[in-house]
Formats: C-alpha cells, structure tokens, sequence
C-alpha cells in the first residue's frame, strides 16, 4: 500500500486531535505554528497521522489514535503488573473495556498507592521511566515522627543506602499527628522501594506511602481503583518533560 494512502489534510488531523476546528487549524498553520516531522507546515499539507510527528505552538500533539495515555489511582494491594502468576490483584483487574494492549510506566509496590500512568507509547514510557532522563515523582508518606527540623536538610544533601546515594528534590513536612507525621517527598530517581529504603535509613520508617505526581501529571481527586484519559495538554507536557531531559 502506498504511503500516501494513508494521508489526510493537516487540518482534519489537528480538529479531530482536539487542536481546534478545522478554521482554528488552518489558520494555526498560515501563522506558520505548525511543524510536521521538523519542517514548517503549509497549508494544503497532507499527513499520515499514524506516522507524523507534530508539533503546535511547540508543544506536541499525538495524532496516532492507535496510542494510548491513562492515569490510575493504584489502590494499595495490588501488584503492578498487568497479570500475576499467584492470582493477586493486578492492574488490569481495574481496567475495564480498554481496547488496545497498555502497560504501567514504572512502579508501585503492592502496599504503596497513588499514580500510575499507563500507555501502549514504548518509546515515551522508557524515556519516563529511564534515570538519566531525571522525571520528578512526588509520595506522601506516613511516617514514624516526630521528626526533626535537620531532617529535611539531610535528604537534600544525600544519604547513602547498600546500594548506592540517593538524595531528595524536595521535601516538607506536611502534617504531625502524635507520633506520626504526613510528609512530601519528591525523587527523580525510581529504585526498587526507595522512599521506603531511605527514610527507614534516616530512622523515620513508613506506614504509609501515596505517589501523587509522576512529572507535570498528578493525582488529583482520581478516585482509588480508577483510571481516566489524560488530556491532550497532559500527553503534551509529559512529551515536554521527557524531551527536555
């Protein structure tokens, strides 16, 4: 089949994206604020919506239907993993119709909760997921207090685990209820347990553990056990983030 059987009108493929009405696009694409695999678009340019890579106002817009983007409010229990071979929980028990295959970007141990974004986008994913890339991922957690004022100053500085320095972005103290406290801690790296591991090293173990952002997408009101779409904005800051890197 030739490829350009697969060719639609620029504009077309920006309206049905959620760019604007078909005017709204055209005249995005006189202005000159459109650009298709690296080149200035022009009206009367027909795309493959499948393949293009497209950008507006330079942000990046996903025209491939075919691709997917969730976000899920893992609840705490289950494992991510798509199936599991004991029969536990998994994440696909919690995805309902979802028409094309997806996979969790990163993880989340069965007794921590919060986000998890799903895709079928292997490419974006990996670039998510991959330490040099440095995404923020920011928890809640419940943690054994009270906890004391220079605590923040030594995660910011960096503390060593068995296997190797790990320090904090940010971190604050959120809330102390008695002997606990509810305290933000934001990583840009993704180690196997590593807000647990670190704060058990620093002598304030959690109880609880909640991830309320993955880069620029949060947590929100999503309620436990459900997923919804990210918007075009979402996917297009989530590609900023990843390209930035």
């Amino acid at each position: 089949m030739p490829a350009q059987a697969n060719e639609e009108r620029l504009q077309k493929i920006l309206a049905s994206a959620g760019v604007g009405s078909r005017r709204a696009s055209e005249d995005l694409i006189a202005r000159g604020r459109v650009v298709v695999d690296g080149r200035v678009a022009r009206l009367g340019d027909k795309v493959d919506p499948a393949t293009a890579e497209i950008y507006v106002n330079g942000e990046r817009v996903v025209t491939d239907t075919r691709l997917v983007y969730m976000a899920m409010n893992k609840p705490r229990g289950v494992v991510s993993t798509m199936a599991d071979e004991r029969g536990r929980e998994a994440i696909s028990d919690y995805l309902g119709t979802v028409e094309q295959r997806v996979y969790h970007v990163g993880r989340l141990d069965a007794d921590s909760e919060g986000l998890l974004l799903l895709t079928n986008d292997g490419a974006l994913a990996h670039r998510l997921t991959h330490p040099s890339f440095g995404v923020l991922k920011t928890y809640l957690a419940e943690v054994a207090g009270p906890i004391p004022r220079a605590l923040g100053r030594r995660l910011l500085a960096g503390v060593e685990l068995e296997d190797g320095p790990v320090k904090a972005d940010a971190f604050k103290v959120v809330d102390t209820l008695g002997r606990t406290a509810q305290v933000e801690i934001t990583l840009h790296e993704g180690r196997k347990h590593i807000v647990r591991r670190l704060m058990e090293e620093v002598g304030h173990p959690v109880s609880r553990l909640i991830r309320t952002s993955i880069g620029p997408i949060r947590l929100g009101d999503l309620k436990v056990g459900r997923t919804r779409r990210l918007s075009n904005p979402e996917v297009a800051s989530l590609f900023r983030v990843a390209e930035d890197r």
